[in-house]
């Protein structure tokens, strides 16, 4: 009986449409009833609906940023990688990025999982692939990860084959910068090491390598040491 009322309710649901303004928990609601196929995201109080996904301007892209972060994570004691989840950042923001890299709240980690398994709060970096410096991931998004306390978040902008990398500062959002060599460093994830040029080129043999060097590094080794005995 419970179940029947719950699907009627369901059925009375207005569908999600792009451009809808609504509260996080009427976003929650409304896309509970919808298709598990379909991703939708709810960016400073405007539903955004996904389109249909290109091979060469997302997918791969993608495959390829998250193969280097998995990396990353599998060598880092502490640290979860997650593709496209939900996080609850506040009352008018719940994206759903292509990856993010957070420290588990057990070793101080500024986000934490949920007990329905949704991320609320803050997660160390997140990443999004964006066809262009027009996507709303450069401005809307990009304002909201800033003011919910990201401390990095990296932008793969396909059409204008650039990589942006971003760190927060005194509230700010501050590209980093590459040194000599094309590597941008992660200021809050030692040894995290990303070979830009690279990484554009699809050169993923040389990204792994600069990444492994970044993992060999005594800073990531410090960071490891100090993850597992935290303070």
């Amino acid at each position: 009986m419970v179940g029947q009322v719950l699907q009627e309710e369901q059925r009375q649901l207005p569908w999600l449409e792009n451009g809808d303004r609504l509260s996080r928990p009427e976003f929650e609601r409304r896309y509970a009833a919808m298709a598990q196929d379909q991703k939708a995201e709810l960016i400073e109080g405007v539903v955004y609906m996904a389109s249909p996904l290109r091979f060469q301007s997302h997918a791969q892209p993608h495959a390829n940023m998250i193969g280097w972060l998995w990396t990353y994570s599998m060598a880092t004691f502490g640290v979860k990688l997650g593709i496209e989840p939900t996080l609850r950042l506040d009352l008018e923001n719940e994206p759903q990025p292509d990856g993010v890299l957070l420290m588990d709240e057990s070793v101080g980690g500024r986000s934490r999982i949920t007990a329905d398994d949704y991320i609320e709060g803050a997660p160390e970096l997140v990443v999004e692939i964006a066809a262009s410096s027009a996507s709303y991931d450069f401005h809307d998004k990009k304002l909201a990860y800033e003011r919910n306390g990201i401390q990095e978040y990296i932008l793969w902008q396909i059409f204008e084959n650039k990589v942006d990398w971003f760190e927060l500062r005194e509230g700010k959002y501050v590209l980093l910068q590459p040194d000599d060599s094309q590597i941008v460093r992660s200021q809050v994830f030692p040894g995290l090491w990303l070979a830009t040029k690279a990484l554009l080129a699809q050169n993923m043999t040389r990204v792994v390598a600069v990444l492994q060097e970044g993992l060999n590094s005594p800073q990531h080794a410090d960071f490891v040491q100090l993850l597992q005995n935290p303070i």
